[in-house]
């Protein structure tokens, strides 16, 4: 997949895998890599500005596995974020896509 398309569209992927639950950050490339091709390292940048940005928050919870991993969750201002991305990105896909299936039988 093109590469500015990845980046396009990562920070509403998190922000939409956070409204749905807390994730530390190997968790969401986890996640997201289910369906995106992605980098680990791709993700950390993105969740340290969302957390500049008031968009996330953390918290450390104990892991039976090693140390205690970084939880992030999305703040109320990030499920705001995350609905407004969300509601572009559906009119925004749909109007693409109206384009694209015109072209597809022939129409211009």
């Amino acid at each position: 997949m093109n590469i500015q398309f990845k980046k396009g569209v990562l920070e509403i992927c998190v922000l939409s895998v956070l409204a749905r639950k807390d994730c530390y950050g190997y968790e969401l490339v986890d996640e997201i890599s289910k369906k995106i091709d992605i980098a680990e390292g791709t993700i950390y940048p993105l969740l340290h500005r969302l957390k500049d940005d008031g968009l996330v928050t953390t918290y450390l919870q104990e892991s039976g596995e090693g140390p205690p991993r970084k939880y992030y969750r999305l703040t109320d201002t990030g499920g705001t974020k995350e609905q407004e991305q969300r509601d572009e990105w559906i009119h925004f896909a749909a109007s693409v896509n109206a384009l694209l299936e015109g072209e597809s039988h022939g129409d211009n």
